[in-house]
């Protein structure tokens, strides 16, 4: 960090208390106005004299961002404000001519999708594997970005998750040393691991494993505001120029000073006490873990290699109650709010904002819901009116994701000709053999379930139904209404040109 800088919350807090009068934007003028409390309206600045301009940074911005290369072993790092979604539409924007073919892992977040629409791009997916005993993706192998390297030459770029949602770190450097042979760009989404290769006990990040695009979220693990990220580039794959282009396309022209200085504040910080932060960090979950083993019903990712100490995975596979249920408890009768639920699992991230109360609460909760989970005060439940019995659906013990993540390959339909096709509503029950025509994800955390262009099967539809039955959050399906008294979601119309061409190279 460069000592002579001063942060830039200081010089936001000590412009606002000078005899300057702001006849500019924002216009609020730095002054309370209804709720708007006075704290934030005097620190949030537009592009002035003296604060430099992060589309054309000469000065400040131009020093803040070389302190968040030299701090994760970047070549050049860019300030995000609009989360890492704007990184990865600007990432795979640069690293593709516009028609390329993409090669991305299945479970991206939904912006990679957008970008690929944006720019009409071609995708081969690559399908994670899948840890059936917690019925969540594992992530991507470098075996599997090899072979698809080898079955299809015309890949100009790959995009991997890593750590997914849930935490599965990826081999990184062995993907990169593979995708470099060819000669292309290896962008990484590490939106989730922000935290990595800061510290000794913690992974390193995929910009010191080789890889050439990595957007991180500040936001997700680090103490930053939300919508707060960062893009760091690495070698000569990616045009900078280029990439400079779409990051002005994809984020505002009027960034916020109050988010940029939230970046820096949490860069300077890991610089000063990281060793400190990050060793209370790993000692205190580990000290958790341990505590956990008390368990009998209730199950946990273990803190192996692959698994990224911040996210606590609580399987609830056997237990009596699903992971929805486990997330709703934990919520209402502990007072904690974890990150999110599926059937099988609930998930809660930790980070260094933790005190010891935030393990300590998790802890006592987790073993009592456990003794009460023993004691029989849950017994499995019949499915709600409207779902299918999972077993029913797909077998005693399969996983439900695998449902949605099965076969490699190329999409049916190029998700820019699908998304852009005239659709129709119809009844969930009718739509396995269709092709997708909108998005459906389950969210948080955003990963399409279906993507416009897909062939939809039986068995999504009956897994859909019972996520709705069991309270998840799925987008893009249609409520039950008057006008329509079932589920419903938007396929492609059956006579449109992209339907008959990809029924022909279905059969």
């Amino acid at each position: 960090m460069n000592p002579s800088l001063e942060a830039l919350f200081s010089q936001l807090r000590r412009y606002s208390e000078s005899t300057y009068y702001p006849y500019h934007m924002p216009g609020h003028k730095r002054r309370a106005f209804g709720a708007l409390p006075h704290e934030l309206a005097a620190l949030d600045i537009t592009e002035i004299d003296g604060f430099d301009n992060l589309h054309q940074p000469e000065e400040l911005f131009a020093a803040l961002q070389r302190d968040a290369a030299r701090l994760y072993g970047a070549e050049e790092s860019f300030y995000l404000i609009n989360g890492s979604t704007g990184g990865i539409l600007s990432a795979v924007s640069a690293a593709l001519p516009e028609g390329g073919r993409l090669l991305m892992a299945r479970n991206c977040h939904r912006a990679a999708y957008h970008a690929a629409y944006l720019r009409r791009l071609k995708i081969s997916y690559l399908y994670p594997p899948i840890l059936e005993r917690y019925d969540l993706c594992d992530a991507v192998t470098p075996k599997q970005v090899r072979g698809a390297l080898e079955r299809e030459p015309e890949i100009g770029a790959v995009l991997v998750v890593s750590p997914t949602y849930e935490g599965r770190i990826a081999d990184i450097r062995a993907i990169a040393e593979i995708v470099h042979k060819k000669g292309i760009p290896l962008i990484v989404d590490e939106a989730h691991g922000a935290h990595l290769g800061l510290a000794r006990g913690f992974a390193e990040n995929s910009c010191q494993a080789g890889a050439d695009l990595v957007i991180h979220s500040v936001h997700k693990t680090l103490p930053a505001m939300t919508q707060t990220a960062l893009l760091h580039v690495n070698g000569t794959l990616v045009d900078r120029d280029r990439l400079r282009r779409f990051l002005r396309i994809y984020q505002s022209s009027s960034p916020s000073y109050v988010l940029m200085a939230s970046i820096e504040n949490a860069v300077r910080v890991i610089n000063t006490e990281k060793e400190e932060l990050f060793a209370r960090f790993e000692s205190r979950y580990r000290e958790m873990m341990r505590g956990l083993r008390g368990c009998r019903r209730l199950s946990f990712l273990p803190p192996e290699p692959k698994q990224d100490i911040g996210k606590l995975v609580i399987c609830a596979i056997g237990s009596g109650l699903t992971g929805r249920q486990v997330y709703d408890i934990l919520r209402q009768e502990y007072r904690l709010q974890p990150e999110m639920a599926s059937w099988a699992y609930c998930l809660a991230m930790f980070t260094v904002g933790d005190s010891q109360e935030a393990y300590d609460r998790m802890t006592d909760a987790l073993l009592a819901l456990d003794r009460r989970l023993l004691a029989g005060e849950w017994e499995p439940q019949a499915p709600e009116k409207g779902a299918v019995d999972r077993k029913t659906a797909c077998g005693e013990g399969a996983a439900l994701v695998t449902r949605f993540f099965q076969d490699e390959g190329q999409e049916a339909i190029p998700l820019a000709d699908a998304w852009d096709s005239e659709t129709e509503q119809v009844p969930l029950r009718d739509a396995p053999g269709r092709f997708a025509g909108e998005f459906v994800n389950l969210y948080p955390p955003g990963i399409p379930l279906l993507v416009p262009g897909e062939r939809i099967t039986r068995t999504q539809c009956t897994q859909i139904a019972e996520y709705i039955a069991q309270g998840l959050n799925v987008q893009g399906i249609v409520e039950p209404s008057e006008r329509r008294p079932e589920l419903s979601l938007r396929v492609i119309k059956q006579d449109s040109d992209v339907t008959h061409i990809a029924e022909t190279r279905w059969r």
